[in-house]
């Protein structure tokens, strides 16, 4: 990017406190992809930063190079979901879904359906008030598949059945197959009919129905599990944010 400023839309994936007022800012806009920023004075009460500079908050931000840094000179709030905000559990699940996003988005590669994904995740959480436990795994499947990981789900991937007898998901190889087509060095989560249609869903839908969808309770945490334990198994990491979640989860 060249020194002079630049406009672009961003949401904050993650906010780092520095120095007395500073800011550095982890944002996923759609041309830049994923960038550092710096926000000076952000954190001063009256700094016409601080709003826009808020995790989870997406923004039309100017910004411009300096050196080996990048700053924001100017922010305007386009969406600060308040819905999430206003309520514990869907923020700490939003919170989720952007460290998810951050170890998967590429450093300064355009990331416009990702950022609509995650948009729309949000959305789907506090305007439309989705089941949290429905938008997490449809969000976490969908997000592995644009980001490379899509597991092959329209079939058993041994022997070729459309609809795979008992079907699994080896969250490990990344494939669904039948029960007893079960290939060494893989793990391998239940699914069901059920289930297995509501991933394929997760992966295939068009993205304004992605939330649009009835499962059964059994087949949602089915789904759930499955889903969780695939971007384990491929990202071979953990997440802070995801460990909380679940603890406020139970807790409430």
């Amino acid at each position: 990017m060249q020194s002079g400023k630049t406009v672009t839309t961003g949401l904050v994936l993650r906010e780092t406190e520095t120095k007395e007022t500073d800011k550095i800012l982890t944002v996923l806009t759609p041309d830049l992809g994923k960038i550092t920023l710096i926000a000076r004075g952000a954190r001063r009460r009256n700094s016409p930063l601080a709003a826009a500079c808020q995790l989870l908050t997406y923004s039309e931000l100017t910004v411009y190079q300096r050196g080996a840094w990048r700053y924001v000179s100017e922010g305007s709030t386009i969406e600060l979901f308040d819905g999430v905000r206003q309520d514990f559990e869907l923020l700490s699940l939003a919170s989720y879904f952007a460290e998810l996003t951050e170890s998967v988005a590429g450093e300064e590669q355009p990331a416009a359906e990702v950022l609509a994904l995650l948009l729309n995740a949000l959305f789907a959480l506090g305007e439309l008030r989705k089941d949290p436990e429905l938008v997490k795994p449809v969000f976490e499947l969908r997000l592995m598949a644009l980001a490379g990981f899509e597991p092959l789900s329209d079939g058993c991937a041994v022997c070729g059945k459309t609809e795979p007898e008992r079907p699994m998901l080896d969250v490990v190889q990344g494939i669904v197959h039948c029960a007893g087509c079960k290939q060494p060095g893989g793990l391998s989560l239940p699914l069901t009919k059920g289930s297995l249609a509501a991933l394929r869903h997760a992966l295939y839908a068009d993205p304004k129905r992605l939330y649009s969808f009835r499962v059964e309770p059994s087949a949602l945490r089915e789904l759930n599990h499955a889903a969780e334990g695939f971007v384990a198994a491929q990202l071979e990491r953990s997440f802070r944010t995801l460990d909380y979640y679940k603890t406020i989860k139970t807790t409430r």
